[in-house]
């Protein structure tokens, strides 16, 4: 089972900041040649990135470049910089179509045959962040085998309908809800979107417990600060793991004996909650694993 919690941006073209984060402990790192690049850095940043990935591999941390966009004209020289041996995975905003994904993937495809790296090796992390992806959700999510996950981007989506982001996020419930669905019906994970306001840790911590309830299974920060906390949001707390054990005892005690349901301190427990339970200490031993 994939442990992704937290995944951090770290801007492609600021070394000091690329160094820092080696030492944090967010389940992956994204160097980003998008957004937080100047277009004047662009060259720049994809340089620096290539050259530090060797680093990160041999150190054994979780790395993913996001590239700039199809539209922009700089997608095929960010992959043909970063794809490799040392690389984990590409994410790419602003895509709206199956279309959009084969076209990437087809991309890293012909890069990884070039550079003798195992097919599929790279995973992709795509981004949902305007109407149209919204609103082919499933069919984006469902695009290629060489997808890992799908985040909702709250910034674009915002701004394509022409409305305010705001803390509350109200604006952002059914965007983020469709993007959780339609990558849990796909079988990839949900990814949520950034709380931006690194300073408000309560507005933080209300927001993360939000998107675990819509089904998200980690969340970008922006921050180092934010880390350990959406890093234990994520992670279920000893007394959700004790619980969830009692239930599937509960359950397996009931079953051996040919019930299909039974109950545990006032609450029914049948088929559907003992594979919640199940499920939920699945993540709780992965996450185990990874700390070991």
């Amino acid at each position: 089972m994939e442990v992704v919690r937290t995944i951090l941006f770290v801007p492609g073209n600021r070394p000091n900041m690329m160094e820092k984060a080696r030492s944090l402990p967010a389940d992956v790192l994204l160097l980003d040649l998008e957004d937080s690049v100047p277009p004047a850095e662009k060259a720049n940043a994809r340089e620096m990135t290539k050259k530090v990935l060797p680093g990160y591999a041999l150190a054994g941390q979780r790395v993913v470049v996001r590239i700039n966009s199809l539209d922009t004209g700089l997608a095929q020289a960010d992959l043909e910089a970063v794809v490799g041996k040392d690389l984990d995975g590409i994410s790419m905003g602003k895509v709206e179509s199956a279309q959009d994904v084969h076209k990437i993937d087809q991309m890293v495809t012909k890069l990884e045959k070039a550079k003798g790296v195992p097919a599929g090796k790279g995973r992709l992390g795509l981004w949902g962040e305007t109407p149209l992806a919204i609103l082919r959700a499933y069919e984006i999510c469902s695009a290629s085998p060489r997808l890992l996950g799908v985040a909702f981007g709250a910034d674009d989506f915002t701004l394509e309908m022409s409305i305010l982001r705001t803390k509350e996020a109200t604006e952002q419930f059914y965007p983020r809800a469709t993007i959780a669905i339609a990558a849990q019906a796909a079988g990839i994970l949900a990814l949520d979107t950034p709380f931006v306001d690194f300073k408000d840790e309560e507005g933080l911590i209300r927001d993360t417990r939000l998107a675990r309830q819509l089904g998200f299974r980690g969340k970008f920060v922006i921050h180092p600060s934010q880390i350990d906390t959406v890093n234990r949001l994520f992670t279920p707390t000893p007394e959700e793991v004790a619980y969830a054990r009692q239930v599937v005892e509960a359950f397996d005690t009931a079953a051996a004996k040919g019930a299909g349901s039974t109950s545990l301190g006032g609450q029914m427990v049948d088929i559907p909650s003992a594979a919640r339970a199940r499920r939920l200490l699945d993540i709780a031993e992965a996450i185990a694993k990874k700390r070991s």
